[in-house]
């Protein structure tokens, strides 16, 4: 875009608010609405002349629509025009009591959001008790799978079935950027709650599909798995498509349930397959140009859960031919 499009975009004191706000955290055009005291539909034109100037982008997530400060293209003007606001706000004190007054009204959207998430936890504690008494401790997985990644740059990170966004939190400090991936709109606006304190820019949200991922090629340094993979009705097929975006000399991080026999987890949590063996997991990332690194069990529970690591060597994914009906994209939302 050029400079006269991009000024003129910004000669609105309800855009310059807008694009403070984005600075700060991505936010839905209803909420942007509430924060300003206006309108939706004309919180929307706003956002559109911001959109068409590169300065802001939006994102759909189910009914809701998403608007984020500019990571393509306009990126640099994006952020060169958030200095500029912080700049102005500290020497303008009207535009600095506007300012405070907005971010008044984002607190407020903050504490709505995490109201929210604490109400479903609530309604689905028990059903999540039973799963988790079956399973070794949370925190000694989270342990093990931080060991599996020690030592190593963990670039751009890939959360796949981010669920309440706990594993993107655990990964943000070592990463560049953590994009954390959901097929539920519902539990992205769990992860947005408990992620939404970090700085603005470091972890992306993303609704999609693991069997059909939402990325271009050699995308991402680092890919994760937790308690995902065992939705997948063809597992090799959505470790293909990680494949696909995972960098040569990138690695891949599985956790996931060890073989067992609890048929009663296909009734009662929807689970596809009734967890890994080391030599299937070894076999299917083998031929899909990984090299297996790691592999660690965790025990403590009834069901015992694996840790694999891989490191991709082979750019090209080995073309997988047939594709039977059960293997096409899920319908179920990815793992919590």
């Amino acid at each position: 875009m050029g400079i006269e499009t991009t000024m003129r975009a910004l000669g609105d004191l309800t855009r310059l608010r807008i694009m403070r706000l984005i600075a700060t955290m991505e936010l839905a055009v209803g909420e942007l609405a509430h924060a300003l005291g206006q309108s939706q539909p004309r919180v929307s034109r706003h956002v559109a002349i911001l959109c068409d100037a590169g300065l802001a982008e939006r994102r759909r997530e189910g009914s809701w629509v998403f608007l984020r400060q500019s990571t393509h293209g306009g990126e640099q003007t994006a952020r060169a025009v958030a200095r500029l606001l912080a700049t102005a706000e500290d020497e303008d004190a009207e535009f600095a009591r506007v300012c405070a007054e907005d971010r008044r009204h984002l607190a407020a959207i903050r504490d709505s959001r995490e109201r929210s998430a604490a109400e479903y936890f609530a309604r689905h504690a028990g059903e999540w008790d039973r799963l988790r008494a079956l399973l070794a401790p949370a925190d000694k997985v989270e342990q093990a799978l931080i060991d599996s990644l020690d030592n190593e740059v963990l670039g751009d990170v890939l959360d796949i079935g981010t669920g309440t966004g706990r594993i993107a939190e655990l990964l943000e400090p070592g990463a560049r950027k953590v994009t954390a991936l959901d097929k539920s709109p519902e539990m992205l606006r769990l992860a947005r709650a408990r992620l939404q304190g970090l700085p603005s820019g470091r972890v992306e949200l993303v609704q999609g599909d693991f069997a059909a991922l939402p990325f271009p090629p050699a995308t991402f340094d680092t890919v994760v798995f937790h308690q995902v993979l065992h939705y997948a009705t063809e597992p090799e097929y959505v470790l293909a498509e990680a494949a696909r975006i995972c960098r040569a000399g990138g690695r891949i991080a599985i956790v996931d349930l060890a073989t067992h026999e609890r048929e009663e987890m296909r009734r009662t949590h929807a689970h596809a397959r009734l967890g890994f063996g080391d030599e299937q997991m070894k076999s299917m990332l083998t031929r899909l140009g990984f090299e297996t690194d790691t592999t660690e069990t965790i025990e403590g529970g009834e069901l015992a859960v694996k840790v694999w690591t891989a490191r991709r060597l082979d750019p090209q994914v080995p073309r997988i031919d047939t594709r039977s009906e059960s293997a096409r994209p899920s319908r179920k939302a990815a793992a919590r």
